[in-house]
């Protein structure tokens, strides 16, 4: 894989020198700082996360843009730099203008696993990935994050998509687009907050070794696209499906009028209002799970080498 050009990218020496060596490498989003959690939840779980991924064993790399540049490793000095003004929710689509106008801004769930698979890093960790709105038939409002995935050879470890997308048809969606999608530890496709969808997920792992060998056979087998193992949140923690469901029937009720990229801001504030904080604690608990079942993936991929041959 080639470098990515000098001008638009900051990689953190830390991280340049665990890709150097092959050392295990997690990319975290932080979109979650500048539009997901309020300030200073944001910045103090950017920090959790990090340590979760250390304690794994491997290497955090935050992204973020800062002042035009794609960092690759951001230091909490640059993080804070997301939770002040007004800061730019940056997709994959967005890289090349927030690059090009000097803008400052957390990277989603797309805009990371860009950045992360034009450095390097086979491994990223997030909470919930973006899917096909509800009413998605209609509005064709589909996440960046799903073509992404499709497109760059990242795998993602989430707690399934966020609460207020139609998973079924993101299931669909994922499907036809041939990113294979594995449950962890559980027969059955997890539901964000809820461990349980409902839907039976497509495949199941239950080991890191395993994620990581579906991620290598797609290489080896000359597919490009990524891999998503979706864990469910840890039962201490999870909420019943069903107040998930009136939770978000109720926050697109109060929501109506809000379309674009403030939807989703605008949802998980509403939810957090309806469930007194809890979907924001849920939120936290599995971030965490995610970022140190990620770091095993990334170990259990650096154990066999991967990437070794220089791709």
């Amino acid at each position: 894989m080639s470098a990515p050009p000098p001008e638009a990218f900051a990689v953190a020496q830390e991280v340049r020198d665990a890709l150097a060596g092959r050392a295990p490498v997690v990319a975290l989003e932080s979109a979650v700082i500048s539009h997901g959690l309020p300030f200073p939840v944001g910045l103090e779980t950017a920090s959790a996360l990090e340590a979760e991924v250390r304690r794994g064993g491997a290497v955090p790399a935050t992204v973020a843009v800062i002042d035009g540049r794609v960092v690759v490793g951001a230091t909490e000095a640059a993080l804070r730099r997301l939770t002040g003004g007004r800061p730019m929710k940056i997709a994959e689509r967005d890289l090349p203008v927030a690059v090009a106008s000097g803008a400052t801004g957390g990277t989603t769930v797309s805009g990371t696993i860009a950045a992360a698979a034009a450095c390097g890093i086979a491994v990223m960790s997030t909470g919930g990935i973006g899917g096909v709105h509800l009413g998605g038939q209609h509005t064709w409002d589909i996440s960046a994050d799903l073509p992404a995935l499709a497109r760059h050879p990242v795998l993602v470890v989430c707690a399934g998509t966020k609460a207020i997308c139609d998973i079924p048809k993101t299931l669909e969606y994922l499907e036809t687009a041939g990113v294979p999608v594995l449950a962890f530890g559980s027969d059955a496709f997890p539901y964000f907050y809820a461990r349980d969808s409902g839907l039976p997920a497509p495949h199941r792992v239950d080991t890191p070794a395993a994620a990581a060998a579906v991620l290598e056979a797609r290489r080896a087998l000359g597919q490009s696209g990524g891999v998503l193992v979706a864990q469910p949140i840890p039962a201490a923690d999870a909420l019943p499906p069903a107040a998930v469901d009136a939770a978000v029937a109720e926050a697109l009720r109060r929501t109506g009028g809000v379309r674009g990229a403030a939807l989703t801001p605008a949802l998980l504030a509403a939810l957090a209002e309806i469930t007194s904080g809890q979907t924001v604690r849920a939120n936290l608990a599995l971030l965490r799970a995610n970022a140190s079942l990620a770091a095993a993936i990334a170990h259990a991929l650096h154990r066999k080498g991967f990437g070794r041959d220089g791709t």
